[in-house]
């Protein structure tokens, strides 16, 4: 089984994006900073008081249309405004989305905020302070017999930095919560996404309370379209390091600012 995670910036590069998904050979890819908007296609812009970007109207609907053998799943965290290219405003929708191979049954679904709950921002995205979810999903790998829970994590961004802070604490406990709730006894565990913390962050203690195994460690994370000197953000925790047959932070192609993190699992 490959199970794979990025964040896709909001499709900011699409085309390159497009050309990996049809060959990233993913049985679970699991996407952070995912859009949708019912009321537009094509490209919108994003605007909040620190950054201006393009992002894909509907990068859920374009990556569902890639991957037309894949289970589509998606949950808000939040909502605001974005322009189309003739500055019609409509709202957006942003959060997370897991593709499953039609081929695994999934036998469980949960999604749980980890920091804040819904919000619906009408004037304008805030910059900082937003809610943040996880997404778990559950599923039989036929080939290995065995049941394997998948929880896709996009933390909280805090214009400050990437320390440790008792909000940062709190949300590692909810994200614990969750795992504990979704997962059964003997599941092969894998905790992905990205954290929006430094490899030294209490978080990773907390997981490690669960049996789980940071594969990332210090690794740089990023790709070159980031131009900040922290390279560090994205993570991938399994419950059995044994069970890993290949672990790879993709280098190339570059389709996001952040670089994919690819799991092979043995069958």
């Amino acid at each position: 089984m490959r199970i794979i995670s990025l964040n896709a910036w909001g499709g900011a590069m699409f085309d390159e994006l497009a050309r990996w998904l049809d060959g990233c050979d993913a049985d679970i890819l699991c996407l952070q900073e995912v859009t949708h908007t019912p009321t537009a296609g094509g490209w919108t812009r994003f605007d909040d008081d620190e950054r201006s970007l393009p992002q894909r109207a509907d990068l859920l609907a374009d990556i569902r249309s890639r991957l037309p053998h894949h289970h589509g799943l998606f949950t808000a965290s939040d909502s605001g405004p974005v322009n189309d290219h003739e500055h019609r405003s409509h709202q957006q929708d942003f959060g997370l989305a897991s593709f499953v191979a039609e081929t695994l049954p999934v036998v469980g679904i949960r999604s749980a905020f980890v920091h804040g709950g819904y919000v619906e921002h009408h004037d304008r995205w805030p910059s900082h302070d937003r809610p943040r979810a996880a997404l778990a999903v559950r599923v039989f790998d036929r080939r290995a017999r065995r049941f394997v829970t998948v929880v896709n994590l996009h933390g909280l961004r805090d214009a400050r930095g990437k320390a440790d802070t008792p909000v940062r604490r709190a949300q590692a406990e909810r994200l614990a919560d969750l795992i504990t709730g979704v997962r059964e006894k003997g599941d092969l565990t894998v905790v992905c996404g990205d954290f929006n913390l430094l490899p030294g962050s209490e978080t990773f203690r907390i997981l490690a309370e669960l049996e789980l195994t940071d594969l990332v460690r210090d690794a740089d994370t990023r790709t070159s379209r980031y131009p900040k000197p922290v390279r560090h953000a994205s993570y991938l925790l399994v419950s059995d390091p044994a069970a890993v047959a290949r672990f790879e932070i993709v280098n190339t192609p570059e389709v996001s600012d952040h670089r994919a993190l690819m799991l092979d699992l043995h069958p």
